[in-house]
């Protein structure tokens, strides 16, 4: 059964929960659990990211992370490439790897058993466990869930054209989000397919896809298909 998109905007309170971490996260796949239980939306999280991060190091085993540089603490089963740069602070979980020319920018929360691919940027995320960011992406002030993965050259948009501050826009409503970065929000398992761009403000709920270079803006809800602005269908 396919259901338009009108229709779907129209069910009235559905978007407006998916919108929320509750509804977006599973929190037990990831080291900012009590972080982001404190919020309603998770863009709302974006501001204290560094702050989290030095204090959930302090709180790690030496036994099981190392720290080669100031305010970076990397574990010990983690892989990171020689030629990867990673700026703190910053969290490299359990048996993620870090490849070649991976650019960690700082302030990015990474989870076990992720991967950060060659050439790909991270700037002022939570990346939940299992994410992938495998090959020439660009992830910045972006929330990715549980098992999250985004396709070959896809990119989270942070800044607006005109440098005004993002609004999530969610059918007729907007969301005053009071900040001029805001990447994306990708529930868990979302698939984002290759060479797409995700503007400002975008959320994407749990186990959705997006096609192939696809310009993505607004609110995808959870558990449906992203062929372009006006084909977005519920999976059966």
């Amino acid at each position: 059964m396919t259901i338009p998109f009108v229709a779907i905007m129209c069910l009235k309170g559905m978007v407006i929960i998916m919108l929320t971490i509750k509804d977006m996260y599973d929190l037990s796949h990831t080291k900012a659990a009590d972080y982001l239980s404190r919020f309603t939306y998770p863009w709302e999280a974006l501001a204290g990211i560094s702050d989290l991060i030095l204090e959930i190091g302090k709180t790690l085993p030496e036994e099981e992370y190392y720290k080669p540089a100031e305010d970076v603490w990397i574990a010990k089963d983690a892989t990171v490439f020689v030629t990867a740069y990673v700026h703190g602070p910053c969290i490299i979980g359990h048996g993620t790897e870090v490849r070649q020319c991976a650019f960690v920018r700082g302030s990015a929360l990474v989870g076990d058993n992720c991967v950060v691919g060659n050439s790909t940027e991270l700037k002022n995320v939570i990346l939940f466990d299992n994410v992938q960011v495998p090959h020439y992406n660009y992830v910045g002030d972006s929330i990715l869930g549980y098992k999250a993965h985004m396709g070959a050259g896809s990119i989270t948009s942070n800044v607006k054209s005109d440098k005004l501050n993002v609004v999530i826009k969610n059918g007729d409503e907007q969301i005053e989000t009071g900040r001029k970065k805001v990447g994306a929000m990708l529930g868990d398992r979302v698939e984002v397919g290759c060479n797409s761009v995700l503007n400002p403000g975008t959320v994407i709920g749990r186990d959705s896809n997006v096609y192939p270079v696809s310009c993505v803006r607004g609110v995808i809800p959870e558990n449906s298909i992203y062929k372009d602005k006006d084909h977005i269908v519920i999976k059966k």
